[in-house]
């Protein structure tokens, strides 16, 4: 076991060489990114609305839009190289959301289509989807209790 003082010593010789991290940059660059994002979609929304469709409708296909750009772009492997440029302002969005159920499933898709891709597909999907709706239905028994 490293003594206290071997700890420090340590941590100061590896803050030498870590680089530091440029935050105001960083949440610059994602506040643009993540805002050029949300104004290709609302733009997208807004044609679609404009040629007749309903609002829930037009947000339904954007977000769909949405989705399947970034699996398309995980499968590709360019998810990864914009995500590193842009950090949270592509990670942020349902963006990340979908390339993270699609990033597992490429990993192991060499497994085969049903023990690799289709059960790893749900490897971060599947906690989120199960406390989503367990949250769901807990929040909606305490409301139904609230209003009786």
């Amino acid at each position: 076991m490293f003594s206290n003082e071997k700890a420090k010593s340590y941590e100061q010789y590896v803050s030498q060489f870590t680089p530091k991290p440029k935050y105001f940059y960083n949440a610059v660059k994602a506040f643009v990114i993540g805002g050029l994002i949300c104004m290709a979609a609302y733009y997208v929304q807004s044609i679609l609305i404009e040629k007749g469709m309903g609002k829930g409708d037009a947000g339904t296909i954007v977000t769909i839009l949405l989705i399947c750009t970034a699996q398309l772009l995980t499968g590709f492997g360019w998810f990864d190289s914009i995500a590193k440029f842009a950090g949270g302002g592509v990670i942020v969005p349902i963006t990340g959301f979908a390339n993270s159920m699609v990033s597992p499933a490429m990993e192991f898709k060499k497994e085969g289509l049903v023990l690799g891709a289709g059960s790893k597909l749900f490897t971060i999907a599947g906690p989120v989807l199960v406390w989503g709706i367990s949250t769901s239905v807990v929040i909606g028994i305490i409301y139904w209790l609230l209003t009786k």
